[in-house]
């Protein structure tokens, strides 16, 4: 009985090795991304790991495990917005615009290098406006919204990760588009 409880840790061991050597790198490109240094990046990627190995202690099953990771370093990401404040929003939450693919980041609404009381409240208000509208997303529509507005990926990349078909995809994110249009626009009129 012993010996049948050090194979099954030794094989869980080896299968969480393996998922970390092989998604390693690409999770802590995508998380460097979206916070300001490269220390909490890596902090980022240890809380994500750290999930990881109680996930595969408590033998929850996990179906697709590179899309799982993602987004739980996009939720460790977002907690730890909420709970500190980042010192800039360059480059955090950038959106492709057009057919040209043009990048507008959320800090081009804010006025550069003025740093007052009234900026710094307006960056809050943003940042939370916008996590908490990916928030109120279906998880099929943000995860697909995230995928390919946040990490780039592509249509078919999405598809093969989440086994749903690119029609269902582009669905989902036209309603996530729409809905984080109209809820964002409210945002706007606020603060402008």
């Amino acid at each position: 009985m012993v010996n049948l409880s050090i194979k099954m840790a030794d094989a869980q061991n080896e299968s969480i090795r393996q998922i970390i050597e092989k998604e390693r790198k690409r999770l802590l490109e995508f998380i460097r991304k979206r916070v300001p240094t490269q220390e909490d990046a890596e902090d980022v990627l240890q809380d994500v790991f750290y999930e990881l190995v109680n996930t595969y202690r408590l033998m929850k099953p996990v179906e697709q495990m590179a899309a799982w990771l993602f987004t739980v370093a996009r939720n460790k990401i977002t907690d730890r917005y909420r709970k500190k404040k980042p010192d800039s929003l360059e480059g955090h939450f950038a959106l492709r615009i057009g057919d040209e693919g043009d990048r507008l980041d959320i800090s081009d609404f804010l006025p550069s290098g003025i740093n007052s009381p009234e900026t710094e409240m307006m960056r809050e208000a943003i940042m939370e406006g916008v996590v908490s509208a990916l928030d109120e997303l279906p998880k099929e529509q943000r995860e697909v919204f995230i995928m390919h507005e946040l990490e780039d990926k592509s249509f078919q990349e999405i598809a093969a990760i989440t086994g749903a078909n690119v029609n269902t995809l582009l669905s989902r994110k036209r309603y996530a588009v729409l809905y984080l249009r109209e809820r964002l626009s409210n945002l706007y009129q606020d603060l402008f």
